[in-house]
């Protein structure tokens, strides 16, 4: 089975690869940044979309913000390489700004799709983008930490670049990550 999810992600990945040629207004990079991560994981990450050293490399979170992922990911008892890692968005969004409504609706498919083929037992909903776009909530102050129960289990934490930023949410989001390794072990 994961040869051929293997292949239907390889064919998924050529298909958003060729996304900015086919929409009129593109305001992203043409930088495609596929997730990566094991075709049968069952977590799965999802962030907002590359920053600009994961535009540069090609590889999601790989930045300062990545290296906080990784380790906060050990803290939850998960090495990345257990995890598959994507975002709402795969190119990057100039200037490090948000994805727009029209820029996440234009990738929305490719992120279900993603989903669809992994079929994760849980995704680590990371940030107040993903958090609108896969739970339709906002507010993640207000659920940050919390297990979110609907197609399958979503647990939401905050953008490790919040805690980069802004230091104090680095205690909050440090025991997200060690309330979902409780969970999860």
């Amino acid at each position: 089975m994961p040869a051929n999810k293997r292949i239907m992600m390889e064919r998924l990945n050529a298909e958003y690869r060729k996304l900015p040629r086919r929409m009129r207004g593109w305001g992203l990079s043409k930088n495609f940044v596929a997730g990566e991560g094991p075709i049968d994981a069952d977590v799965m990450l999802v962030g907002q979309a590359p920053g600009r050293h994961e535009d540069e490399t090609g590889r999601p979170f790989v930045g300062i913000s990545g290296r906080l992922l990784d380790t906060l990911l050990k803290k939850a008892g998960l090495e990345r390489s257990d995890v598959y890692i994507t975002s709402v968005v795969q190119f990057f969004p100039p200037k490090n700004r948000a994805p727009s409504d029209p820029e996440i609706a234009a990738c929305r498919r490719f992120l279900y799709r993603q989903i669809h083929i992994i079929e994760p037992k849980i995704v680590i909903v990371v940030g107040a983008v993903a958090l609108k776009e896969l739970l339709g909530r906002v507010g993640i102050m207000k659920v940050h930490g919390s297990l979110i129960k609907k197609d399958r289990d979503y647990f939401v934490t905050l953008h490790p670049a919040a805690a980069v930023r802004i230091k104090r949410n680095l205690p909050l989001i440090e025991g997200d990550f060690r309330k979902l390794g409780a969970m999860l072990h």
